[in-house]
């Protein structure tokens, strides 16, 4: 290993231009000066694996990455790999791993520790004979670099640095508030650092699968990798006359072989459902197959690839079908404070005959300005009834439809109070209306924002419902309040 000179400050900033220069350099000086643990025990270069080269190559002088995979194809070690060699050879870097959890920090770790006590003996000298290692850090005073690993439960993760460099791994499977916690990681970034974002996927909601959706607006290159990258993943071979139709497309577009379709159907067999979500196998599926939604996800998502595009939009406000004239209408109001951070005022407009949503506005309003919004919707849609849950905020709006807008048409329920109450005892009947008409008459619903929040709301802890950390359910429980009401009136002499 002469090659590498003595491992001076000068021989390691020599060694990271050549780095720089090219992906195949980078390849190179990778598998020459770094050593991993294979599956049998053994170490070994580290050799890019199909999946890793093509990381590389596609992630080459991009500043903004972020992975969806399969289980274990080895773009975590690949990340790391290349975060440490970054961290030695340019002076001045602090590089962060943040992972979801204590242990998983703990396994990334011994991966960089091995890396500083595997390197080719001159490199170990000189710049880097001085490092300092402790459970999450290791810190190279003559470059005056650092490589931290923090866990993402730890809300104050990175404060206090300049980061040059940010993996956030396993994402989607982040704890507490993984949107506060990125947000503060971000924040820490130095102009010019590379951040790279990779998970497999869980569910069709959260902070990963978010950054994933709207990629493009973040300036975020997305990479996807599917099971079969992996060459170690195969079976015996199928027999050819055995393959279904779906197995027979994928083996004659030369996806795959019959050994890996052996391997599929193993898949299927040990994952009971959820093969989809820990072996991706393209980059859509692999989110709706996971998650714990809580209504049907399969009615959900057919619905999703046939809904039809808004007719009009007036900004927030989509309308599918306008006012008819002689047709009845109800208007849903589900208020809130109107901060911009916080949840969203959505308002529902839907045929009282067939039940079919007509119009939805989702923004932050004021009470005031929802209650004028809903109004002025009320009005155009032939004086429609308008329902309004009188939870919270909903009190003033319903003060405001009185005094400031002079709209009377208003749902009163079975105790004589303006307003429908959201209460232990009526949400379940909500929800539950909500679910049985997504999969009974799902053509109803036309807003694909209503079904993406229907997607992303899950079982939480006790059973409840709600929306995922980080999303929201406002048009959900405007329209499951609609539902409500239109069920409880139906045919009684106050929808006349």
């Amino acid at each position: 290993m002469s090659e590498f000179g003595i491992g001076s400050r000068e021989d390691l900033v020599r060694l990271g231009r050549n780095m720089d220069e090219s992906v195949e350099s980078a390849l190179a000086l990778t598998e020459d000066v770094l050593k991993i643990r294979d599956r049998l025990g053994r170490m070994i270069p580290l050799k890019a694996n199909r999946a890793q080269r093509q990381y590389a190559h596609d992630a080459w002088r991009r500043n903004r990455n972020i992975v969806l995979k399969a289980r274990q194809v080895g773009i975590t070690t690949w990340i790391a790999g290349r975060f440490f060699l970054k961290t030695i050879t340019h002076p001045g870097t602090t590089t962060v791993q943040a992972a979801h959890t204590q242990e998983a920090a703990e396994d990334i770790f011994r991966i960089v520790h091995r890396f500083l006590n595997r390197l080719p003996g001159p490199l170990r000298q000189g710049a880097l004979k001085g490092a300092k290692c402790s459970a999450q850090r290791i810190v190279f005073p003559a470059l005056d670099s650092e490589y931290l690993v923090e866990t993402a439960g730890d809300r104050n993760a990175g404060r206090g640095l300049t980061i040059t460099n940010l993996h956030c791994t396993e994402l989607a499977r982040w704890p507490g508030d993984p949107e506060e916690t990125l947000a503060g990681l971000r924040a820490t970034l130095a102009p010019e650092a590379e951040l790279a974002m990779e998970s497999t996927p869980d569910g069709a909601s959260g902070c990963f699968w978010r950054e994933w959706r709207e990629a493009e607006k973040t300036g975020a290159k997305r990479h996807f990798f599917p099971w079969w990258i992996e060459p170690a993943y195969t079976a015996d071979p199928v027999d050819e006359g055995s393959l279904t139709a779906d197995e027979r497309l994928l083996r004659d577009a030369g996806t795959l072989t019959l050994a890996q379709i052996g391997y599929r159907r193993l898949l299927h067999e040990n994952f009971r459902g959820l093969d989809r979500q820990e072996y991706a196998e393209d980059p859509e599926s692999c989110f709706l197959a996971s998650g714990s939604c809580w209504f049907e996800t399969a009615s959900i998502d057919e619905r999703l690839r046939s809904v039809p595009a808004p007719v009009e939009k007036r900004r927030d406000l989509w309308i599918w079908a306008p006012p008819q004239p002689g047709r009845r209408y109800l208007v849903a109001v589900d208020p809130a404070a109107g901060s911009p951070d916080g949840d969203y005022s959505a308002v529902q407009v839907i045929d009282r005959e067939r039940g079919l949503q007509c119009a939805e506005l989702r923004t932050h309003l004021s009470p005031l300005e929802t209650a004028m919004a809903a109004a002025d919707l009320a009005r155009e849609y032939n004086q429609a009834l308008l329902a309004v849950e009188r939870n919270n905020h909903g009190h003033a709006v319903l003060a405001y439809l009185h005094s400031t807008c002079h709209y009377e048409r208003i749902y009163r329920g079975a105790d004589g109070l303006e307003g429908w109450l959201t209460s232990a005892c009526s949400r379940p009947g909500m929800i539950a209306g909500m679910g049985a008409a997504l999969v009974d008459t799902p053509s109803l619903f036309l807003s694909e924002r209503l079904l993406r929040e229907c997607r992303a709301f899950v079982r939480g802890a006790g059973g409840n419902g709600g929306a995922a950390p980080g999303e929201h359910d406002d048009c959900v429980i405007a329209m499951a309040l609609a539902l409500a009401v239109l069920k409880e009136q139906c045919g009684a002499k106050q929808l006349q």
